[in-house]
């Protein structure tokens, strides 16, 4: 990305902000011209001051001469204060729109792809956040260097470089002559710099993930005493930043030292043109002009030697921006949607020939054919990998297969309105997300709206009310600190609440105790009445329940129909069954039920 593309990307976020950047301009030009006021007063002065010398001049003429020169300079230096004020403030205060509506882009952005775009290791979550955290803060900083830092010193040069012309056209050359030098300088060093500053954002995306990977495993690396390995993988991924760093520096300080050299070359310069100048007596030239000149090329240069500052600043956004934009700019990893949104959904789901292969190129199923009857229970059985939870994902949309076709009610899934199906099914993970809020904010994600008697009544149908009011705030105490297994109910109960004719019910109660495991399956059992369920569940007592049972096998349909025939016929689904009872010790369970009762 260039200069160009990257302001024509940043130009639809500030063109709201439009009075804000009229403001500023003219902000930026008045205060501009107050910094010549300085060489003009001097130039005045020293001119006042020597024409006084050698006369017989009364110390009230002095005084007279330094009193109008105090109230000009400090009456400007107010005025400047009050002008710098207002468009430091107008400037900051659009960067800071600018930079609010930057991240609400791309989190609403975000929240439109598919998941196949969070499934590839190179959208994991660290890189992600990292991209978006240095895109915004670098395209922000670009949008203040360039109301609040560049285009004010700007200004003042070209106004300073206009005097210097008008003062003397030689002067001006000069001056003029130094600034593409400076130039050309800085663009040598930008170039130089370039590659190892887009080495410096992998460096910092890779950092990123590796400290979320670390919190994340803490307890694993913790219970394996692996500390140090994984210092050890941190350590290298440091060594590299700082070897990065120290060539960055190691160019940059070459550069700026050449670029201060080139600087004072000029102020030399123009300090010889003009005493030579003023010595041959030349037209318009005196004393004062020479400090004239000297304090108007060092507005001339003032934005030249915090242009490298700025431009690393700009260097980094055009490397960052790179990275935010493709997330911005990316309609391909948008979730597609149809237009269909029926009156009523009965819930027959239909796959045929159905392959899917994960992003990471891992095939998860391979020519799966499936009929989920509406109204009925259907089981999904297997051993881990086998593909069940796919299946889930795709009959949610989450994911597209690459061969085949799913129809729900006798049409193509893709045709269905992604929004409006989702509405009308209910999803329970084995490990469900808890939001950061109160319990009642977290059972309400189920039916944003709802009352506070629904979602009391469906903290009950889940088992957890009883547990929330022994809670110090009751509903609104904080979610997090519920334990897993009621964090868990939290989840059924948004289900519950949402109330759904379609329910997928993955590892339900994987995280309940034996007690919560029957309430929540007697409450289970009652929604199921009349709606379409796919449940995956090791849990003997749920998968028997089921009117259709479909045993799978490496991503393969290998036995479906009543789990009773199916348990008879013998293959993978009765050795799931078998070896589920007997991992429960249910013979051993009974015989100490009969003895005790």
């Amino acid at each position: 990305m260039n200069i160009i593309q990257l302001f024509k990307h940043i130009r639809p976020f500030v063109r709201p902000y439009r009075l804000l950047v009229l403001v500023t301009l003219i902000l930026t030009l008045v205060g501009s011209a107050m910094q010549q006021v300085n060489a003009i007063v001097l130039d005045r002065t020293v001119d006042a001051i020597n024409a006084l010398i050698g006369t017989d001049f009364s110390w009230a003429q002095a005084a007279r001469i330094l009193t109008i020169i105090s109230i000009v300079l400090l009456g400007k230096e107010l005025l400047s204060a009050l002008i710098n004020f207002a468009q430091n403030y107008f400037g900051e205060r659009m960067r800071i729109f600018v930079s609010r509506d930057l991240s609400q882009s791309v989190i609403e952005k975000v929240l439109t792809f598919r998941m196949a775009y969070f499934s590839s290791d190179e959208n994991a979550t660290g890189k992600v956040q990292a991209r978006i955290d240095q895109g915004v803060s670098s395209l922000s900083r670009t949008v203040q260097n360039f109301f609040i830092d560049l285009l004010p010193l700007f200004t003042s040069a070209i106004l300073a470089l206009i005097l210097m012309f008008a003062a003397n056209v030689y002067v001006g050359l000069v001056a003029l002559g130094i600034v593409p030098v400076y130039f050309w300088i800085t663009y040598r060093q930008a170039k130089r710099l370039k590659g190892w500053r887009r080495e410096m954002r992998g460096y910092r995306e890779a950092k990123s993930q590796g400290i979320k990977n670390i919190i994340d495993s803490i307890n694993v690396i913790k219970s394996f005493n692996r500390e140090s390995i994984e210092a050890g993988k941190q350590l290298d991924l440091q060594n590299q930043v700082t070897e990065n760093q120290i060539k960055t520096r190691r160019v940059s300080f070459y550069y700026d030292g050449l670029k201060s050299f080139v600087k004072q070359v000029g102020t030399v310069l123009v300090i010889i043109l003009t005493a030579y100048l003023v010595l041959i007596q030349y037209p318009g030239m005196s004393i004062g002009k020479i400090m004239y000149h000297v304090m108007l090329f060092t507005n001339v240069i003032a934005p030249i030697t915090q242009l490298q500052r700025i431009f690393d600043d700009v260097n980094d956004a055009l490397i960052y921006a790179e990275g935010f934009f493709s997330i911005l700019d990316s309609d391909a990893e948008v979730e597609a949607s149809g237009t269909l949104r029926p009156e009523k959904i009965r819930g027959e789901f239909r796959l045929s020939g159905v392959d899917f292969t994960y992003p990471n190129g891992n095939q998860a199923l391979f020519g799966v054919d499936m009929i989920i009857q509406p109204g009925h229970i259907t089981a999904l059985v297997g051993l881990s990998g086998a593909g069940k939870s796919t299946i889930v994902n795709l009959l949610d949309k989450f994911y597209t297969p690459q061969r085949g076709t799913i129809t729900l009610d006798g049409v193509d899934l893709a045709d269905y309105d992604t929004k409006y199906l989702r509405d009308h099914i209910g999803l329970v993970l084995q490990k469900n997300h808890i939001f950061d809020g109160t319990i009642e904010e977290n059972i309400l994600y189920g039916k944003p709206g709802a009352t506070h008697e629904e979602v009391v009544e469906a903290a009950k149908k889940s088992y957890i009310y009883d547990q929330i009011m022994a809670l110090p705030k009751q509903f609104d105490n904080k979610a997090s600190d519920l334990s897993g297994g009621q964090q868990q109910r939290i989840a059924i109960a948004r289900m519950f609440l949402k109330n759904p004719p379609v329910i997928f019910l993955d590892e339900p109660t994987a995280s309940l105790d034996a007690v919560a495991t029957e309430q929540i399956k007697n409450s289970i059992d009652a929604i199921k009445k009349d709606r379409t369920v796919i449940i995956i569940s090791h849990n003997i007592s749920q998968i028997i329940d089921s009117d259709v049972v479909y045993a799978l096998k490496q991503g393969r349909v290998e036995q479906h129909g009543d789990p009773d025939e199916v348990y008879r016929k013998g293959g993978i689904y009765k050795d799931i069954i078998d070896a589920s009872a007997r991992s429960l010790n249910i013979e051993k369970i009974a015989r100490t039920i009969d003895q005790n009762n």
